[in-house]
């Protein structure tokens, strides 16, 4: 008799936990950012808590296909590991061979962030999570009832959400924390330059001069690009045409003073993240460096913070070179080869 009801109670555990309920996939454990005191407060939104296993469903959903139409195209397809989180393509492909209209940017320091896209269309790593997804050049979904269904009957992602959140439930909601949970782990604070900054290198001559090159009015880099995340999280029209063809944020504020504004890039990593600009027309950190020793193109919304257009900075041969050197520093071989964020599925 002993037996039977032993056998029984085994029946009645294991079927209990046949759903995934909260029970049986346990309690997702916290994850703390580190981060430098030069760094803003990470952007971690109160019911979305960064969590391993959140990290590590968002981390499969970035780079499985299965959130596209045709299992072709994922995240990761635009946005490459080796490429800082970037495309080394002036256009990404999507869906059906589409192409985009706009370089893909990278996805470094993300959680620091308040806007994201080049316009800054989208305030928060979920609203951006989700824009790709029904985009008809990008993953090309009708709606989610689509996606979620391709991810209930995956033999991976039911055990995957309920370890994440604990319930069996699939859902939008967490589909997008989870893909902004992986995006906020991105961070990057291991270059040449933070390592000079904790006194652990020394830089060269040539890296100090072109240090001092852009952190002065000499090279007028760091109003858009601060020292620490190396961006301003803002908008400025840069000089790159006297006429748009992208209107930029404007498209998003209806500001006429917001026309061929587009957002400051990160410059971390920038040795990885050609081409450049917002329509990836310069192929080289040389020819970025020499559009700014040019000076740009004059317009009505230039930003007054372009104080060489028509001008150009007149950076001599050498002083270019220094710049360069320096901007070299910001690489972080770390974070380009973090086993953390590589393709979970090779």
């Amino acid at each position: 008799m002993d037996r039977y009801l032993s056998v029984i109670i085994i029946i009645i555990f294991f079927h209990s936990c046949d759903k995934y309920e909260p029970d049986c996939c346990g309690t997702p454990k916290p994850i703390n950012l580190s981060y430098p005191t030069s760094f803003p407060t990470p952007y971690n939104p109160l019911d979305n808590p960064i969590t391993e296993e959140g990290v590590n469903l968002g981390r499969h959903l970035f780079y499985d296909p299965i959130l596209s139409s045709d299992n072709t195209i994922s995240c990761a397809s635009c946005h490459k590991q080796e490429y800082a989180f970037g495309d080394n393509t002036q256009y990404s492909f999507g869906v059906n061979q589409s192409i985009g209209d706009r370089n893909a940017p990278t996805i470094i320091n993300a959680a620091f962030q308040s806007h994201f896209d080049w316009d800054g269309k989208n305030i928060s790593l979920e609203d951006q999570a989700q824009r790709p997804i029904f985009n008809d050049i990008e993953l090309h979904n009708n709606n989610w009832s689509e996606v979620i269904h391709r991810l209930q009957v995956s033999s991976i992602y039911p055990d995957l959400f309920c370890e994440a959140f604990g319930d069996e439930l699939i859902d939008s909601i967490k589909v997008l924390n989870a893909i902004a949970q992986f995006e906020r782990t991105l961070v990057s604070v291991d270059s040449k330059f933070d390592q000079w900054l904790r006194g652990e290198v020394a830089f060269t001559e040539s890296e100090i001069d072109g240090f001092n090159i852009y952190s002065t009015e000499r090279g007028d880099c760091f109003h858009c690009h601060p020292i620490g995340l190396f961006t301003d999280n803002s908008f400025h029209n840069n000089g790159l045409d006297a006429e748009f063809i992208d209107l930029g944020r404007y498209n998003v504020t209806s500001n006429p003073l917001d026309q061929g504004a587009f957002k400051s890039p990160t410059l971390r990593n920038i040795e990885y993240s050609a081409p450049y600009m917002h329509d990836g027309r310069f192929g080289t950190l040389d020819e970025v460096i020499d559009f700014y020793n040019f000076g740009g193109y004059d317009s009505p919304t230039v930003d007054p913070l372009m104080k060489y257009i028509g001008v150009g900075l007149l950076l001599t041969s050498q002083e270019k070179m220094n710049l360069k050197a320096f901007l070299l520093t910001l690489s972080d071989e770390s974070f380009i080869n973090n086993e953390n964020f590589t393709n979970p599925f090779n």
